[in-house]
């Protein structure tokens, strides 16, 4: 965490431009929360959105597209869920026990890490008034939970309003790659963060899902940056 905040913004902000977020950017466990489980599963994707930060960073360094990154782990809270979602502090992950989360004071939780955050957020685009949201995060290719494979190269997901999910959808497919209509798993369930700031405001968004394996590196988050911010202008070009 940067001065104890649980979310960093890069990038300079313009008023009726894009903007990013991620909510699961950040694999950071303060000290004082003792999950009780072993070190590398802060590497893994029950941690974070690996490869996420990279592609954000990229996106706002190079192309203009600030983001709002979270900088603490799903594990503490997850800032994609709703407050009084039975998971917002998880005491399981893909078959992974976290058992420093039962029993945890979750009301501290939220009022120390979660309500920063999207309170943060929604100041951020008030002011931002985005002609598009990108809401990025990434998935494991097969959950240790699950013998099913998940092909997707890219997803996009979404609940009630699906305007700018469908540009990005065709325009992904027409780059050859295989993208996942409200796959791994679906908006309707799934869409906190873009229900709340998105949704309820009317803006805008594209909630992007890439397969974790294939922006693992720097080459590949530098790709995905330049594909991702090419198709998300031209679905904003579209929208107008």
């Amino acid at each position: 965490m940067i001065d104890g905040l649980p979310f960093r913004q890069i990038g300079e902000l313009k008023r009726g431009g894009m903007v990013c977020v991620a909510d699961h950017a950040s694999n950071f466990v303060p000290e004082d929360i003792p999950l009780g489980i072993a070190r590398e599963l802060l590497d893994q994707h029950v941690a974070y959105d690996i490869g996420v930060a990279g592609v954000a960073g990229r996106m706002a360094r190079r192309y203009g597209i600030p983001a709002h990154l979270a900088t603490v782990s799903r594990l503490v809270v997850d800032l994609h869920r709703e407050e009084d979602h039975p998971n917002v502090v998880p005491t399981n992950s893909d078959g992974h026990l976290i058992p420093g989360n039962i029993g945890a004071n979750t009301q501290a939780r939220l009022d120390t890490y979660y309500r920063p955050y999207h309170e943060a957020l929604g100041r951020w685009l008030d002011e931002a008034q985005p002609e598009l949201i990108i809401s990025l995060h990434s998935f494991t290719p097969k959950l240790a939970t699950s013998e099913e494979d998940r092909p997707w190269e890219v997803a996009l997901l979404y609940n009630e309003d699906d305007r700018a999910a469908r540009h990005a959808i065709r325009l992904f497919s027409e780059l050859g790659l295989s993208v996942g209509d409200n796959e791994p798993y679906s908006g309707k369930d799934l869409n906190a963060t873009m229900n709340r700031h998105a949704e309820a405001h009317g803006r805008y968004y594209c909630a992007i899902e890439i397969r974790q394996d294939l922006i693992a590196n720097r080459a590949a988050q530098s790709r995905w940056a330049a594909m991702v911010a090419d198709v998300c202008g031209r679905v904003a070009l579209a929208l107008d």
